[in-house]
């Protein structure tokens, strides 16, 4: 639209290009949703697991060259040098985040946003599923801290960690947790910061697959605990985007309606009125003010507590 105001493009070239922008095929295989992130502020990823490499390398740079940015998850070792090479041969820069990665075009950054989300893992194996969201948080613009090995097995390990990231201002913490998966109730029972239990399929011997901190994490008295699917990174990170960012605005508008309320009448004011208008209970009540102090209420509910 800044580009037709401009007389960059024409009225046809323009209303062609918003109709392409919801959907995009390319050779008969594959729709991207280029309208996912105008509509949900969190891009499409591709998933490499059922493309060969080359499709999927393909797709990416797409995407990258559509929007500025191409993202793809759980990668093989020939899905990433596949898009390695694709990358190289369209002057595209790759982020590599484990087994995900992201696709730069050049000059492109995503929108800064205000908002910080902090990343915990039980273990070192837990670590593929935490860059996937750390991949998807940083794509939408947000800062992420990523701080792995502090499972339960020593649990001293994971006391610094968690206040740092408390330090640094978190507005969301993901914790990725395979085997027993006790970390992210433990987390959400310390602090009053939303957490995102991410279960991952590391263990041994029944429930190794995930099942077992899926339902530790599922059966969590930790109250407001919220648990996204086993090895789900890029749900974790999505929804850890849309949390910030909601917070982030619940805070600046508790903040600017504090500013511009007028001052109320406290509750303490008003009871000691009461009291001075009244006599004993056998007595006649005295003569009560013409006029009685009336309480202004907030239209908000406060500010957040962090």
């Amino acid at each position: 639209m800044r580009r037709l105001l401009a007389g960059e493009v024409t009225e046809d070239e323009a209303v062609a290009e918003l109709r392409r922008i919801q959907l995009d095929e390319l050779g008969g295989r594959a729709k991207l949703d280029l309208g996912r992130f105008l509509r949900r502020g969190i891009p499409e990823v591709i998933l490499a697991p059922g493309k060969t490499p080359a499709d999927a390398a393909r797709l990416a740079v797409a995407m990258a060259e559509q929007q500025g940015q191409g993202l793809v998850s759980r990668m093989s070792g020939e899905h990433q040098a596949a898009l390695r090479e694709s990358a190289a041969a369209a002057g595209m820069r790759v982020i590599g985040y484990a087994s995900s990665a992201r696709v730069l075009r050049p000059g492109f950054a995503p929108e800064a946003n205000e908002g910080k989300v902090g990343i915990l893992t039980a273990g070192t194996s837990d670590l593929p599923a935490a860059e996937e969201a750390r991949m998807v948080v940083e794509a939408c613009g947000l800062e992420a801290r990523l701080d792995a090995d502090l499972g339960v097995a020593g649990l001293h390990r994971f006391v610094g960690p968690l206040a740092a990231t408390l330090e640094w201002g978190a507005d969301v913490i993901i914790v990725a947790a395979g085997m027993d998966g006790v970390l992210p109730g433990l987390v959400a029972g310390l602090i009053d910061v939303p957490v995102i239990g991410l279960p991952v399929s590391t263990g041994y011997g029944r429930g190794g697959a995930g099942e077992a901190a899926l339902t530790t994490m599922l059966q969590s008295c930790s109250t407001g605990l919220v648990v996204v699917n086993i090895d789900n990174g890029v749900g974790a990170g999505a929804a850890a985007v849309l949390m910030s960012q909601r917070r982030f605005r619940g805070m600046k508008g508790a903040t600017n309606a504090t500013t511009k309320a007028s001052p109320i009448s406290t509750t303490e004011k008003i009871g000691k009125t009461a009291r001075h208008t009244s006599g004993p209970p056998t007595s006649r009540k005295a003569s009560a003010p013409s006029s009685t102090t009336t309480p202004t209420q907030n239209s908000n509910q406060g500010k957040p507590r962090r």
